[in-house]
Order: C-alpha cells, then sequence, then structure tokens
C-alpha cells in the first residue's frame, strides 16, 4: 500500500506525459503480482469496492472529530482523501501497510459495517501518505492525470508490444490480469483476443492547420476532390458500435464501455460487424439536437425510458471495419464506404444513419462549406484520403479535421472554487458572466484553458479580490475581464440565464480591460439567432 500511495504521490507532482509513464512502468516493474494488477484496475477505474462509500468515510472522521471543524478543513483543502488523511488521529500500534490484495480481498462482499470497522484498522496502521492511497483507491476518485489510455501505453512499453494489442485484450480481461502480466513478462502467449464484441483500435486524425498556421491557412496541394473525400464534423462523441454472436457492445474513441447509458441504441444493433461513427440524439422534431441534449444523457450509471424518449440516440456511421466475418480495414477508405453505403441501405433503421458525403470542387469551396455549415450541431470538416486504409492511431497524411474557428465573448469572473488533486490548493474552477442590463448574470464555467502560470495569478487574484464565500465557492469582486471561446450556444431554461455554452475555457485573461466593457447577454442572444 505504501508503494501504491508513494505511486499516485508523484504522479500528481509529474505534469509531463513521459514522466508519468515511466512511473507507471517502474512500479509494474518493482511489483510483484497480483497487487499489480489491482492497482492497474485503480488507475484504469475498473476496481469497485462496493461495500465503502464517501459516507462511510465521513461518518467515521465525524466520531473522531468536530464536524464543524472537519468541514471548515475540507473547504480548506477541497478533497476528501487528503483531509481525511491529514486530520486522522494517530494511533500507536500495528504500522504494517496492507498490500493491495489484502484490502481487495477483505472488503470482497463484507457488509457496510465490517467493512468500516476494517478501513479503521487500516487507517490506523498507516502514515499520511497510505491513509490518503487507500482512500483514493476505495472512493476511486483518484485524479491523478492519468486516464485509461495512457495506463494502456505504459503497458505497451512494459512489454515492448504495440498498444493497438493492449486495447483489443483489454475488454476480454479482468482484474488483477494475471493473464495479460504473464504476457508481457514473457511467461506465456498473448492472450486470445477471440470474444465476443471486441474492441478495435480507432484511427484519429491531425488538424489541416496547427494553431501557428491559422492565420493564413493557404490551401495545401494535396487536398482535392480526386484525392480526398470531405465530411461534416458532428458535434457528438465518436463511438464503436459492434455486435457480434449474440453480444452488443458500444465503446467511447478511447475503449470505454458506455453500453449501459445507451440501451437504446444498442438493443438496435441488429447486425455482425463493428461500426465507426458518431454517437448524436434526436430532437423533438426528429433532427439532430444540440450536445447540450446529449450530454444529458452522458456518464449516466442507469438511463430512464423518459430520457430515453425525450432524446433517442442514433448513430451516424461513417465507417465500417468489419461487416459479417469480413475484415474491412486493410481495403481503401472508397471501398469500405461503398461497402457501408449498401449496409446502412439494407438495415432500414432510424437509429442507424449515414453520414453524408459534401461534394466540393476546391479548396475555396470547402472553405464555405466550413464557415456556414447547415447545423449548428456541425463543428466542421473531416476530409478522409479515398485510398486510407483504417489504421490505428493518428497517422500522417491520411485523415484530417478542420475544425470551425472558436467563439469568443468577454465576460466578468464572479465566483471561483477550488480544485482537485494537484489543483486542490488553487481556485481553478472560474464561473463568469455577461452583462444583463446593469448587472452581471453568470453564462458559464470553465476550468482549464490557463496556463499554470495563470492559474496562480488567477488564485491570486482571487484570494486578493473576495467578497464573499459560500461554502467552498468564493464570490469575486466582478472587476476582473475573461475572454471566453466556445464552440456553440443554445438556449437553456435550466440556467439563469437562459443559455448554455458548448466546451468554455478561458482563452485570454484581459487585465487591460474595464468590466463594464464586457459583452451583453444580448450579444450572445444574436448569436442563437444567427
Amino acid at each position: 500500500m505504501q508503494a501504491f500511495g508513494a505511486l499516485l504521490e508523484k504522479l500528481i507532482l509529474t505534469p509531463q506525459r513521459n514522466g508519468k509513464l515511466t512511473l507507471i512502468d517502474a512500479y509494474m516493474r518493482g511489483t510483484p503480482d497480483p497487487d499489480r494488477g489491482w492497482a492497474l484496475a485503480a488507475l484504469t477505474s475498473s476496481l469497485d469496492l462496493k461495500s465503502l462509500k464517501p459516507a462511510s468515510i465521513q461518518r467515521l472522521i465525524d466520531e473522531r472529530m468536530d464536524p464543524i471543524l472537519f468541514r471548515l478543513s475540507y473547504d480548506f483543502v477541497g478533497d476528501l482523501a487528503e483531509t481525511v488523511s491529514l486530520v486522522w488521529p494517530e494511533t500507536r500500534g500495528t504500522n504494517r501497510a496492507p498490500s493491495l490484495t489484502e484490502i481487495v480481498e477483505a472488503l470482497d462482499g463484507v457488509s457496510r459495517s465490517e467493512a468500516e470497522r476494517q478501513l479503521t484498522l487500516w487507517l490506523n496502521g498507516l502514515d499520511a501518505t497510505g491513509r490518503w492511497a487507500l482512500l483514493k483507491l476505495i472512493t476511486g476518485g483518484l485524479r491523478i492525470g492519468v486516464s485509461e489510455r495512457m495506463a494502456k501505453q505504459a503497458l505497451a512499453a512494459y512489454g515492448a508490444v504495440p498498444v493497438e494489442d493492449i486495447e483489443e485484450l483489454w475488454h476480454g480481461l479482468e482484474p488483477p490480469y494475471t493473464s495479460l502480466f504473464d504476457w508481457l513478462d514473457g511467461r506465456a502467449g498473448k492472450p486470445s483476443a477471440d470474444f465476443a464484441a471486441r474492441f478495435r483500435p480507432v484511427m484519429l486524425a491531425h488538424p489541416l492547420f496547427e494553431k501557428s498556421e491559422r492565420e493564413a491557412e493557404a490551401a495545401p496541394d494535396f487536398l482535392t476532390p480526386e484525392n480526398f473525400a470531405a465530411e461534416w464534423k458532428f458535434d457528438g462523441i465518436r463511438v464503436q458500435a459492434v455486435s457480434e454472436r449474440g453480444t452488443r457492445r458500444l465503446y467511447t474513441r478511447t475503449g470505454d464501455d458506455i453500453s449501459h447509458t445507451f440501451p437504446d441504441l444498442v438493443s438496435a444493433l441488429k447486425f455482425e460487424g463493428a461500426l465507426d461513427g458518431e454517437l448524436l440524439v434526436r430532437s423533438s422534431d426528429g433532427g439532430m439536437a444540440s450536445f447540450n441534449d446529449l450530454q444529458q444523457r452522458l456518464n449516466r450509471k442507469t438511463v430512464t425510458k423518459a430520457q430515453m424518449d425525450a432524446a433517442p440516440a442514433y448513430l451516424c456511421a461513417y465507417d465500417a471495419l468489419q461487416l459479417e466475418d469480413r475484415d474491412l480495414r486493410a481495403l481503401p477508405f472508397r471501398d469500405r464506404r461503398a461497402a457501408l453505403e449498401d449496409f446502412i441501405a439494407a438495415q432500414k433503421s432510424d437509429r442507424l444513419t449515414l453520414s453524408p458525403l459534401l461534394a466540393f470542387k476546391d479548396f475555396a469551396a470547402l472553405a464555405a462549406a466550413r464557415v456556414s455549415p447547415p447545423s449548428p450541431s456541425i463543428e466542421g470538416l473531416m476530409l478522409k484520403r479515398w485510398e486510407s486504409p483504417y489504421l490505428s492511431g493518428r497517422v500522417t497524411g491520411h485523415w484530417y479535421k478542420w475544425k470551425r474557428d472558436p467563439y469568443l465573448v468577454d465576460a466578468v469572473l464572479l465566483y471561483a472554487q477550488r480544485g482537485h488533486g494537484k489543483r486542490s490548493g488553487f481556485y481553478s474552477d472560474f464561473t463568469f458572466g455577461v452583462w444583463k442590463d446593469d448587472a452581471l448574470t453568470p453564462v458559464g464555467k470553465a476550468y482549464f484553458g490557463f496556463t499554470d502560470d495563470e492559474l496562480k495569478e488567477l488564485d491570486k487574484f482571487v484570494r486578493a479580490h473576495t467578497i464573499d464565500r459560500f461554502g467552498p465557492v468564493r464570490s469575486v469582486e466582478p472587476t476582473l475581464v475573461l475572454e471566453v471561446a466556445f464552440e456553440g450556444l443554445q438556449r437553456s431554461p435550466r440556467h439563469k440565464s437562459g443559455v448554455a455554452m458548448r466546451f468554455p475555457r478561458i482563452h485570454r485573461i484581459r487585465w487591460d480591460k474595464p468590466a463594464e466593457e464586457a459583452d451583453t447577454l444580448e450579444t450572445l442572444e444574436k448569436l442563437i439567432r444567427a
């Protein structure tokens, strides 16, 4: 447990991606089975210790210190596990740290009261770092900047195998991944990927223009109708829909299984094969709804019939990876597209539609289409080389994305809240507003887009200009203007302002601009009407 705690602490303090990969690799090499397998499950959010929840931890600490004092401490620190680990009373006695395997086995199938008793013994025997790691393990809220994809990349580097091999095997494996480590260590052969509805590593696109080139955006010589197909880039989430041997699954582009969240779409996958496409939901008139409507259904453990009826999910397919027993990935896009068109036409399902191709004669026509799409739920263009096979990863020269420029608005900082994990000591979640008549009304919240140095400046400003407190939230003197970038805007009765922003982030801090010169709600209303 102490080694796992040290790993988590180092991962939080290491911002560089390669540094995190090195730390995970070293931990896997120095930790025996099955402990490293349980650690991998924790890093990839695949470990669910159901017998203990945050409420149990809260109950235990309330028995050991004044609840008001704890809440004040929690407010200052901003993280439950970190706060409890720091204020938990030291107990003399055994200091033997439990292994990850002991913890998992001890909590498997026990009652809540027995789990709380066992947790108390462990917390009494661990130091502050060990207590923090244990509580993070139990709550599942690691927040250490490690994604499932990064963990898979670390495994690939550890075993000197392609990360795509790990991805194809992943959903056929169970913690603590003994067969996986036996293969990576050379003690056994590769685990079989022959299981129903497995995930296929996806093909990714490069930006057509890098940020430094976007001012010019000169026509690339290679971008002609003879070489490339053009499609709309829909504002949904990319998914892979797989149906094989009676098993149906819906994966995100990183391989997360979200089938349980969209059972209405999964039940409609009445075919044998694997499709690549965009997950969208329909509006009340049967058209394409906004991302905000889709977002109401994302990240839910369960979904109600009313939610499915209000926003039915469907797949806008743009590639076929497998049809029946035929793997199409080695074929050029031209041939895969023809097969996909025939397949979708034969399905006759309102849950499966075909992504339309966009005819164009030259770069100027593409540029005009990009800035004037037929729907606000389109965020740009996808450009695919006709002769491209379906290759895993981001391969140069095959697929390009050309997104619309973001919208920009000048807003005033109104509220700030502490972040989590490595940001728990900083105010990093910022609510901003625009003018409506003579008052400021909140229109959004952003927690990224700024550099580490800018975060320190914003945190310093919040602390120096606080005018009121509401639990963990500080009300800030409304004098600082933030230039906010966002991808889209729509009406929303759930928000006081009546509008909701898509993907807001802080584009620039306008230290030079007076708050009274910030934009108005009427400016946003005009964007919606436009």
